[in-house]
């Protein structure tokens, strides 16, 4: 039965084919996403654990009220969001991945990342699916302009 040290990543990575053929996806879309779609493209019958994440938009940051939010992605992101998946494959090589990150308009509700971490056991999976999510937010160059209730805006968050 699996330790506390052993929900971490791998000391041996899986070699890059397989850690890129364990990614089902990773990707920047411009039309609405959902973890339910994520979760679908890793589930499999030899996995006892699917874990997701969904950003969603929320009404409020810093006691100020949001209307909405516009994301914007480096040319690179695409590639930069591969990366950041294939590299969580290849410190958790019992795992399969999937994500994407919303760019363009969104309103408050709205998924701007959805990701889903499938793997035999429950800790990997939670541990991947938390490193996949830190993994895109420092790496991928997307940035977000905040639309507040008072009128004005603010670029945040820039990210990559």
């Amino acid at each position: 039965m699996p330790g506390p040290t052993d929900i971490g990543p791998s000391e041996s990575p899986a070699s890059a084919s397989d850690s890129a053929a364990r990614v089902r996806f990773a990707r920047i879309e411009e039309t609405p996403i959902t973890v339910e779609e994520c979760s679908a493209a890793v589930a499999g019958a030899a996995d006892g654990a699917v874990v997701t994440f969904e950003g969603v938009v929320r009404d409020h940051d810093d006691g100020k009220g949001v209307t909405g939010l516009s994301y914007t992605a480096h040319p690179s992101a695409a590639d930069r969001i591969r990366a950041a998946a294939e590299s969580i494959a290849a410190a958790y090589p019992a795992v399969t991945v999937a994500v994407a990150h919303r760019i363009g308009e969104l309103g408050i509700g709205d998924v701007a990342l959805a990701c889903a971490v499938a793997s035999a056991h429950r800790a990997e999976a939670f541990a991947a699916c938390a490193a996949l999510v830190d993994e895109v937010k420092s790496t991928v160059p997307i940035w977000k302009e905040q639309a507040f209730t008072d009128g004005t805006s603010e670029w945040v968050a820039s990210i990559g």
